[in-house]
């Protein structure tokens, strides 16, 4: 959803006076609200890989009168193809995925080689067909307020110390072999609380099992936010951070749609697909000869992608980029 912002500002480069309405899940809501491209946000509740015939149906059909001119189809189910289709948008635009022909009116065929992005795959439909792609592709930018930045400072028991804040996004739903190691993540929290930092462990409810065990490990004074934040608490507080540190996550591309100084831990994932898109993120990956492999879990079962890549290199890209005593 972050990366889709980078098509947003396209669309609104080309055509200022479009309204873009996106509909998404129900959980995507948050991001959308820190999209000023974004005039309305339709939420579709239907849980994740569920077809929902009957609610797509019924979104489809209360679209109608919206009278919309045309559908941009990013996901590539056939699924995603229903409601444009059952809203009667007369121009659906999208890649040729599973089964749908008709459903789309507007079908391209997707060159990997050529668009080897996610976000130039997506820009790429917002264009004519011959055009090309801009590079670098515009840089998402979520809009936070410092209403809602003091509401979950207050809610939280969190307090403006004047210290720097190191954010930890050690989750990554995927699986294992994109987690860099607890134990790791323990070191640098260690390291840069002994220096005066607020140290924040960012993460869902699934993340709180490795959150307590950093703040176990590095015997500091950690906030551990994971599960206790909403989605757009955590985009709000994750703007105080000078430095977030993250293993490629939903959280390390809204860590640089915030624009903030990103140290991003690559391991089973390829950054040159989904990089984070900011010119103030650092990618760690060490390329070894069996990565990426867009696995959940190490087929060789010893992730050495994550466990060879040392907290003393996350540390001197973090210190590589702070101002000068």
């Amino acid at each position: 959803m972050v990366m889709a912002q980078s098509l947003f500002q396209l669309l609104k480069q080309r055509h200022p006076g479009t309204d873009i309405d996106v509909l998404a899940p129900a959980w995507s809501e948050p991001l959308l609200a820190r999209m000023p491209e974004i005039r309305h946000a339709w939420a579709l509740h239907t849980r994740h890989g569920q077809l929902g015939l009957r609610q797509r149906y019924r979104m489809g059909r209360s679209l109608r009168p919206r009278n919309y001119g045309q559908a941009i189809v990013l996901p590539n189910s056939f699924k995603s193809a229903l409601v444009p289709f059952w809203a009667g948008i007369p121009l659906r635009t999208g890649y040729l995925g599973e089964m749908r022909w008709g459903l789309l009116n507007d079908v391209r065929r997707l060159d990997e080689s050529e668009l080897p992005m996610t976000v130039q795959r997506f820009l790429a439909l917002g264009l004519d067909r011959s055009e090309p792609v801009p590079s670098p592709p515009p840089i998402p930018r979520l809009a936070v307020s410092q209403s809602g930045i003091d509401a979950a400072l207050t809610r939280l028991a969190l307090r403006d110390t004047g210290q720097p804040v190191l954010a930890l996004c050690p989750g990554a739903e995927y699986g294992p072999a994109k987690r860099w190691p607890a134990e790791y993540y323990a070191q640098i929290a260690g390291i840069y609380a002994a220096r005066g930092w607020q140290i924040w462990l960012f993460g869902s409810e699934r993340d709180m099992t490795v959150t307590a065990e950093i703040r176990s490990l590095c015997g500091a004074d950690c906030a551990d936010l994971a599960g206790r934040t909403t989605l757009g608490e955590a985009v709000d507080l994750l703007s105080l951070a000078q430095v977030v540190v993250s293993n490629d996550s939903g959280l390390m591309h809204v860590a640089a749609s915030l624009g903030r100084r990103l140290i991003a831990v690559y391991g089973s994932s390829d950054p040159g697909f989904t990089p984070p898109l900011s010119p103030t993120a650092t990618v760690l990956s060490l390329g070894l000869t069996c990565s990426p492999c867009f696995k959940r879990v190490c087929p060789l079962g010893h992730t050495n992608c994550l466990r060879q890549l040392k907290p003393s290199l996350v540390e001197q890209s973090i210190d590589a980029h702070l101002p000068s005593p």
